[in-house]
């Protein structure tokens, strides 16, 4: 069963993407232009990006030429993103030493729920220079009740129903996230404002199979579980002409102090 609760307190699972850090590479999506240019728009002199994963995130920024430090948990996830030109360095945020080194931007992607938000917004803003920004992303597909949603949720009730289950309940819980209200609780922010960025994404059977092996509920199933699963993926979206296109967004939290 997937576990429960707040994901910082679920540490070991931010910990399992190293098992398939090739897989996490190749097949999560990136992030929309639309997000990149207002990242880039704000002409950061110096960014850090917290849990950068294998450079997903930051990568990007680079290519856009902004000079970026990634802080990662799981070495190997590290080991890809510096295969990328991203520069890292191995911690848990919460624990990391910043050696009295400031930053205008600083983004996390993916990543901020692995956070103890009692101990992270205090030290991200601590880290800003005057005028700095933090941004938090994650992309996520809209809900919507439509025959597609409708026979997805078929295959995850016949080879994991807890995953539907815990799916459900995300679907309900989903206008309603903490994060940004974390960070108004905290106290460091003056300014806090959220943007949901809309796009369509199309993925083949083996994109949408791929992706969904790397996510932590997923890892957390037995393997012989996980197989039928992806096996009942991929037949479903087969059964769709190969591909399958649904609505996505990028839902940010912009916080300055």
């Amino acid at each position: 069963m997937p576990l429960t609760g707040p994901s910082h307190l679920q540490r070991s699972r931010a910990e399992s993407f190293g098992s398939v850090a090739e897989d996490y590479d190749r097949y999560r999506p990136s992030y929309p232009a639309a997000l990149i240019d207002d990242l880039v728009a704000l002409q950061p002199g110096r960014v850090l990006d917290i849990g950068c994963g294998t450079g997903k995130a930051g990568r990007v920024l680079v290519a856009r030429g902004l000079p970026v430090l990634g802080v990662e948990i799981d070495p190997k996830m590290a080991a890809v993103a510096r295969t990328h030109g991203l520069e890292v360095e191995v911690a848990k945020f919460e624990d990391w030493d910043d050696r009295g080194r400031r930053f205008d931007l600083i983004t996390a992607a993916q990543a901020w729920h692995w956070v103890d938000p009692k101990i992270g917004a205090p030290k991200a803003a601590g880290l800003l220079r005057p005028g700095g920004t933090v941004a938090l992303f994650w992309n996520h597909f809209q809900d919507r009740d439509d025959p597609t949603r409708s026979a997805f949720d078929e295959v995850y009730r016949r080879e994991a129903p807890e995953l539907f289950e815990a799916g459900v309940r995300e679907r309900v819980a989903h206008a309603d996230r903490p994060y940004a209200s974390n960070l108004e609780a905290s106290g460091q922010f003056a300014s806090i404002e959220v943007k949901d960025y809309a796009y369509e994404v199309t993925l083949t059977s083996d994109e949408w199979v791929g992706m969904v092996q790397t996510h932590s509920d997923h890892l957390a199933l037995e393997p012989s579980r996980r197989a039928a699963l992806a096996g009942g993926l991929r037949d479903l979206i087969d059964g769709m002409g190969g591909s399958v296109t649904v609505a996505a967004g990028t839902y940010t939290i912009y916080a300055r102090p």
